[in-house]
């Protein structure tokens, strides 16, 4: 790696506390940390904005400027921190099927992460939203992964494996994956796309999660808020202004923006007369 990341502010970032080695605890700590301090967000999207992927640009963004990101931002950032302290850690395709059904192919826009620890096999997200996981859980077939909030795993069909998560008492797809690394320009490639075309999921969404350290998950889609820890919603809030709007973004996920920021009418229903 040509750039070296401040881990100093990315521990305070996290709220790690303690040192970096190449262990277990330690990336327990990372995977935690980043899902329930770094928001999942598409929000520089919906203003126009290219989304940048190498580590200076994502140090930039998500440390020191406290802002969020998606899987190529949240898990490349990931990446690139296990990489420094000295784990052996790879990129990895994926296609998420949340709320999406078996008979449809979705796109290969996923990146998480796999580490090789002791002779086994993690897998570490931070960037799949509603569903990143608190956890490392391992690649491991066919048996029941509890994390500190949904659990987890992982099964094989046709030569395709599936990350499943338990929600309620029904497991879903979260994503599929074959194996296949996911080297940077397969990444960048992704990434463009995924960040400019009108027919992304995140040009046609607004979206902001962020895990809670008490198993509960705070999300934001369209202009309902929700509150909830796992099926059981505890709080729903249908925001109907932009000042509402902001105000959430700062008091639910940490996310500030200079006075006059203009997210633009995606996921806006009050910009449309809708609400």
């Amino acid at each position: 790696m040509s750039h070296q990341i401040d881990l100093a502010r990315y521990a305070e970032r996290i709220g790690f506390s303690g040192e970096f080695k190449p262990d277990f605890a330690t990336l327990a700590a990372i995977q935690y940390g980043q899902t329930t301090n770094v928001p999942f967000e598409n929000l520089e999207i919906l203003r126009g904005l290219p989304v940048n992927i190498d580590l200076a640009s994502l140090e930039d963004k998500l440390v020191n400027q406290r802002r969020g990101g998606y899987c190529f931002e949240q898990n490349s950032l990931l990446l690139g921190v296990l990489l420094q302290i000295g784990f052996q850690a790879r990129p990895h395709a994926g296609r998420v099927r949340i709320d999406r059904p078996r008979s449809e192919l979705p796109p290969r826009t996923h990146l998480f992460v796999m580490v090789d620890l002791d002779d086994k096999t993690w897998i570490v997200d931070s960037g799949v939203g509603s569903m990143s996981l608190s956890s490392p859980i391992l690649f491991e077939l066919n048996i029941v992964q509890e994390t500190i909030h949904e659990p987890r795993r992982i099964t094989l069909e046709n030569g395709v494996y599936f990350h499943e998560t338990l929600v309620g008492d029904e497991w879903k797809d979260t994503y599929e994956f074959t194996g296949e690394q996911m080297p940077m320009i397969d990444r960048e490639v992704s990434n463009w796309w995924t960040s400019t075309s009108p027919n992304a999921k995140f040009s046609q969404n607004m979206m902001s999660s962020l895990a809670r350290p008490n198993g509960e998950r705070f999300g934001l889609l369209n202009g309902t808020f929700i509150h909830r820890r796992d099926t059981e919603v505890l709080r729903k809030i249908e925001i109907l202004s932009n000042e509402q709007l902001f105000e959430i973004l700062r008091a639910e996920f940490g996310l500030e923006f200079p006075a006059g920021t203009d997210l633009g009418s995606v996921g806006c229903p009050w910009k449309l007369g809708l609400s």
